[in-house]
């Protein structure tokens, strides 16, 4: 049983050295931007990410749009 928590703890260390390896060897490195709003190119298609989207025609709707969408 111990074996088996030690290999355990073993690959989880290797696959977390393997998955920080840019940011360990980089100075000032850090994980890339995937999310939608990070990304240049869809930026310039006006391609905003679902939550943005969201915020923003709700704040184009008035009072009584905002009424109506509830019921």
């Amino acid at each position: 049983m111990l074996k088996v928590v030690v290999f355990n703890i073993i690959i989880l260390l290797i696959c977390w050295i393997l998955f920080c390896i840019r940011i360990i060897i980089k100075k000032n490195g850090r994980f890339p931007n995937t999310h939608v709003g990070g990304n240049p190119a869809l930026s310039k298609k006006g391609i905003k990410c679902a939550q943005a989207q969201d915020f923003e025609a709700g704040i184009q709707m008035n009072l009584f749009e905002r009424l109506q969408k509830d019921s």
